[in-house]
C-alpha cells in the first residue's frame, strides 16, 4: 500500500479510516525507523487537519499545532500526541467546541493525548513558568489552521529563548543532572530508559536546545545517529510490547533485538550503549563550552573597562611538551605536531588527568585526525604516560572517555575494540566491562603504595577482564591477549610474565578464600604454586580488592576482605619457605565444651551467638572508624544424630539468616563424660532486620530434629512467595568435583541461583548421598551462589573417583528438578 492510499483511507472514513491505515503503516515490514515515524506524522498530521478543518469554517485566528517529539515528526508507535490549540482570544467559546471536536476522537482511539488550548500571549507567559512547555515549543509545528498565528507564535518563543539563555540554560542543565541521579546512566544499565536515563533521548532534546539559544553546540558528528538509534529501539519496544513505555525490560529484550534484526539481546544493548555514550559525551562537552561562554560573559565588561575596551588574550598554562591549559581546559600547544609526535595524545591525557581538567574536543579530534600511530614495541615515554593516566585516580575516568570518543584508545589498543560497550549480564556488576577496567585502574590506583611494581599492578588492572570479548573462560582468554599487549606496551619479558599471570589469575585469591578450607594445607600449596612468588602475590592481593570495589558494592566486604588477607599470610608463608604442618583437630575451647557437655545432659542442642567484628582498614590521612561487622558467629552443639546439617540449616533459612561459612566436626568429650557430640561453628548474618533471639533458634532447631517443624514446607511457601521477573530464566544449578583440592575430604562445588533454603535442600542431598560434611565454604554474589562442600565417607576418608561423581549427579539431580 502506498502512501497516498494511506491518507485517502483518511480522508473517506475519518477516525476508522485513521485507525485502520495507523495499523497497516505500524505492520508494513519493509518500512521502519525514520520513514515510519515521518510516515505516521504525516498520516496523523491529515487526521487531526480533517478534524479541525471539520469545526472551524467559520474561525479565523485558531491554529492547531504539534509540539514536543510530535513537534519533530518523530512518532513512535505508541508515543503521545502533545497538541496546543492556539486562538488570538476573539471567541473563546467556539475555540472550547472545536478543542471538544479535536480531543474526543482521540481519546476515543485510545491514543494518549497532552494537550492544551491558549493564546500566544499565555503560551508564551506558560513558558516562562516551565521550562518544559519552552522546550516543548521550540518544536512547534503547524498543523492546521492560521500559519501566521503559528509562525508568529514560533518566532517569538524562540526569541524568547535565546534572550533568557543565560539564565535558563543553568537551569535546563540543573534538570538534566536531577534525571541523571534519578535514572542512571543509559550506558551502563542493564534495563536503562530510553528516555530518561542519562544519554538518552531527553538528553539529545536538551542539546538541541542548547544549540536554538546559539550560545553554544553539541559535537554533531554521530550525534543524530545515536539519536536515531535509540528512536528505533524505542519503536520495537513499542511494537513488542504493545505499550507506550521507555525502559527496556530484560524480558522484552530478546524480541526487540528480533524487531530489529539484531542477533540478540546483547547485540542490542551494545547498541544502545554505544549511542548513550555519544549523547553523553556531547552533553558533557556541551554543557562545559556553555559554562564557558557564560563565564566569560560574566567577566569581560570588567576586563574591557580595566583594558580600555581592547580584547584579553586567553591565558595559556604549560603543562607539558606540546600541551598546555587554556581557560579550565587543556589544548595542544600552538607548536605541536601530532604528526609528528606519537606520543602526544598519551602525554596530553596524562598532564590532563594529572591536573584534574578536561581534554579539550578540539585538541582530541585534531590528535585523531592526524597523530602517527605508535611503533611497536612503544617508546618508553608512551609506557610511562600510559601509568602516569592509569595512575591518576577519578580524573582518569573522563579523560580516558574523551579519547575513547574519537577512537584514539582502539588506535593504541586494537584489543579494547571488542570490550567497548560489552554488557555484563550480572547483577554484581555495575559497569559495562570496559568502563569497569578503568574504575578498577582508579581503584587500584589508591593502592599503588602497598606494591613495589605499582606499573603493572595499574597495567593488570587495564587488562583483567580484557578476555571478556572472547568465548570461552575471560581469565585464560585475557592471558594471552594481556601477554602480547604487554610485549607491545613496551615490558621486557619478564614483566610480561607477571602481567599474564595477574590477569590469568586475578579471581585466584577470592575464589579460593571464600570456597576452599584455609586450614586444608592442599588450599594454601595450590595458589602458592599458581603465584609463584612474593612480587606477584603481592601484586595480586592489590588487584583482587581493586577489581571488587570496582564491581560493585555486593562484590567486597570486610569479612571478604579478611578471608583474602588471610588466605595472603598464609600463601606468603609458603613462598617465604616455610612448612605447612598437616592440621591437627583443634582443642575445644571452653565454650565449646560446655556447650557439648550440655548437650549431652540435656539430650538436645545447645547454641550460642557471638557478634564478630574486625577493625576497618586504615588509609593514610583518615581517622579510624568503628570495627565493622563480620557477622556473628553460631555455635551449636547436637548429640550426634541423623540430618543434623539439613535440619540446621533449615532453621537458619526460616529465621532468614544468610550462611556465610559452617564447619560441621565430632567433638572429643573429657574424661568421664560418655555420648557423642557434633559441633556446628558457622557464621552468619541477617539478610535484613535484628537477629533472632538464641532461645527462638533453639526451639526451633529442637522442633526441626524431631520432625513436629515442617522446614521444607515452611520454605516452600516461602519459595512460591519469592519474586521472580516474568519471562527471566536462570540457568540450571552446575555441581562439580574440585580435584586435588584437599588430601582429606573431597570438595563438592555447587553452583546455583541463590534462594531460600538452599543450603538445606543441599544438605538434604548429601545426607541422602550417605556423606558426612566436613565444612562448608558458602559465597553470594548478586542472586548467585558458589558453595564449597568437603565431604567424607562414613570413615572419613575422601570419596572415591566414582562415588564422588555419583554424589554430584545426584545432588545436580535434585537442585535441577
Amino acid at each position: 500500500m502506498t502512501s497516498t492510499d494511506v491518507h485517502k483511507d483518511v480522508e473517506d472514513s475519518g477516525p476508522s479510516g485513521y485507525a485502520a491505515a495507523r495499523l497497516r503503516l505500524l505492520q508494513e515490514g519493509a518500512r521502519s525507523g525514520p520513514p515510519r515515524r515521518s510516515a505516521l506524522s504525516d498520516l496523523t498530521d491529515d487526521w487531526l487537519s480533517g478534524l479541525f478543518t471539520a469545526g472551524a469554517e467559520a474561525l479565523r485566528g485558531v491554529s492547531l499545532i504539534a509540539v514536543g517529539g510530535y513537534g519533530r515528526g518523530e512518532l513512535s508507535p505508541r508515543s503521545d500526541l502533545d497538541l496546543v490549540l492556539l486562538h488570538d482570544g476573539s471567541d473563546s467559546g467556539a475555540v472550547a467546541a472545536l478543542a471538544d471536536r479535536i480531543w474526543y476522537p482521540v481519546w476515543d482511539l485510545g491514543l494518549a493525548l497532552d494537550h492544551s488550548v491558549r493564546t500566544p500571549a499565555e503560551a508564551r507567559k506558560t513558558a516562562a513558568e516551565d521550562l518544559k512547555v519552552q522546550l516543548g515549543l521550540l518544536d512547534a509545528r503547524h498543523i492546521a489552521g492560521d500559519l501566521g498565528l503559528t509562525a508568529g507564535l514560533r518566532t517569538a518563543v524562540l526569541a524568547d529563548w535565546r534572550n533568557q539563555a543565560p539564565k535558563r540554560l543553568p537551569e535546563l542543565q540543573e534538570l538534566c543532572a536531577e534525571r541523571a541521579e534519578r535514572q542512571g546512566e543509559l550506558q551502563y544499565l542493564l534495563e536503562p530508559d530510553l528516555k530518561e536515563a542519562r544519554g538518552g533521548l531527553r538528553d539529545a532534546t536538551a542539546l538541541r536546545a542548547v544549540a536554538a539559544s546559539w550560545l553554544a553546540d553539541a559535537p554533531r558528528e554521530g550525534l543524530d545517529d545515536a539519536r536515531r538509534r535509540l528512536l528505533d529501539v524505542r519503536d520495537a519496544l513499542h511494537l513488542a510490547t504493545g505499550r507506550a513505555t521507555d525502559r527496556l525490560a530484560l524480558q522484552e529484550q530478546d524480541q526487540v533485538a528480533a524487531e530489529l534484526g539484531l542477533l540478540d539481546a546483547d547485540t542490542l544493548l551494545r547498541q544502545v550503549y554505544e549511542a548513550a555514550r555519544v549523547i553523553s559525551y556531547a552533553s558533557d562537552v556541551t554543557w562545559r563550552e556553555v559554562g564557558r561562554v557564560l563565564r566569560s560573559r560574566a567577566v569581560r565588561p570588567r576586563l574591557r573597562a580595566m583594558l580600555g575596551g581592547g580584547k584579553p588574550a586567553p591565558e595559556r598554562s604549560p603543562l607539558a611538551e606540546g600541551v598546555v591549559e587554556q581557560d579550565g581546559e587543556v589544548v595542544l600547544a600552538r607548536a605541536a605536531r601530532p604528526d609528528r609526535d606519537p606520543v602526544l595524545p598519551l602525554r596530553a591525557a596524562a598532564a590532563a588527568a594529572q591536573a584534574g581538567l578536561p581534554l579539550s574536543l578540539h585538541a582530541v579530534r585534531r590528535m585523531a585526525a592526524g597523530v602517527r600511530p605508535l611503533p611497536t614495541p612503544w617508546p618508553a615515554e608512551a609506557r610511562e604516560q600510559l601509568v602516569t593516566l592509569l595512575g591518576s585516580g577519578q580524573p582518569t575516568i573522563d579523560v580516558w572517555e574523551a579519547l575513547e570518543a574519537e577512537g584514539l584508545i582502539t588506535q593504541m589498543l586494537p584489543d579494547w575494540e571488542r570490550v567497548r560497550c560489552r554488557p555484563q549480564r550480572n547483577a554484581v556488576h555495575i559497569w559495562t566491562v570496559d568502563r569497569h577496567l578503568i574504575e578498577t585502574a582508579v581503584r587500584a590506583s589508591e593502592f599503588t603504595r602497598r606494591v613495589h611494581r605499582p606499573d603493572l599492578l595499574l597495567v593488570a588492572a587495564l587488562l583483567h577482564d580484557i578476555g571478556k570479548g572472547w568465548p570461552g573462560d575471560h581469565s585464560v582468554a585475557g592471558e594471552i591477549i594481556a601477554k602480547d599487549v604487554a610485549a607491545r606496551i613496551g615490558f621486557d619479558r619478564d614483566d610480561v610474565a607477571v602481567l599474564a599471570a595477574l590477569v590469568r589469575h586475578h579471581l585466584l585469591l577470592v575464589d579460593t578464600a571464600t570456597r576452599r578450607d584455609l586450614e586444608d594445607p592442599a588450599t594454601v600449596r595450590s595458589v602458592a604454586d599458581a603465584v609463584g612468588s612474593q612480587g606477584t602475590l603481592e601484586l595480586l592481593h592489590a588487584l583482587t580488592e581493586a577489581d571488587a570495589l570496582a564491581t560493585g558494592p555486593a562484590a567486597w566486604s570486610s569479612w571478604r576482605g579478611s578471608l583474602v588477607a588471610d588466605l595472603v599470610k598464609r600463601v606468603a608463608a609458603v613462598l617465604a619457605g616455610d612448612d605447612l604442618d598437616e592440621p591437627e583437630a583443634a582443642a575445644p575451647t571452653a565454650e565449646q565444651e560446655r556447650l557439648a557437655i550440655e548437650a549431652v545432659a540435656t539430650g538436645s542442642p545447645v547454641l550460642s551467638l557471638r557478634a564478630q567484628t574486625e577493625p576497618p582498614a586504615l588509609t593514610e590521612g583518615q581517622p579510624v572508624g568503628d570495627p565493622e561487622p563480620l557477622g556473628v558467629e553460631l555455635l551449636i552443639a547436637v548429640p550426634d544424630q541423623p540430618r543434623v546439617l539439613p535440619a540446621v540449616a533449615g532453621v537458619l533459612a526460616v529465621h532468614r539468616l544468610t550462611v556465610r561459612t559452617a564447619e560441621l566436626r565430632a567433638l572429643d568429650l573429657p574424661d568421664g563424660v560418655e555420648g557423642s557430640v557434633l559441633l556446628l561453628n558457622w557464621r552468619v548474618a541477617a539478610q535484613y532486620g535484628s537477629l533472632p533471639q538464641a532461645a527462638r533458634l533453639r526451639a526451633d532447631l529442637v522442633r526441626a530434629l524431631d520432625g513436629s517443624l515442617d522446614v521444607a514446607g515452611r520454605l516452600a511457601e516461602r519459595d512460591a512467595a519469592y519474586p521472580r521477573r516474568r519471562g527471566v530464566v536462570a540457568p540450571a544449578a552446575r555441581v562439580t568435583v574440585a580435584s586435588a583440592a584437599s588430601r582429606h575430604a573431597t570438595v563438592i562445588e555447587v553452583r546455583a541461583q541463590d534462594a531460600p533454603g538452599l543450603l538445606f535442600r543441599i544438605g538434604r542431598a548429601l545426607e541422602d548421598a550417605g556423606v558426612r560434611m566436613r565444612s562448608a565454604h558458602v559465597s553470594t554474589l548478586g542472586a548467585n551462589a558458589v558453595d564449597a562442600f568437603y565431604v567424607t565417607d562414613g570413615k572419613g576418608a575422601p570419596l572415591g573417583a566414582g562415588e564422588a561423581a555419583s554424589v554430584a549427579r545426584k545432588l545436580e539431580e535434585t537442585l535441577r528438578g
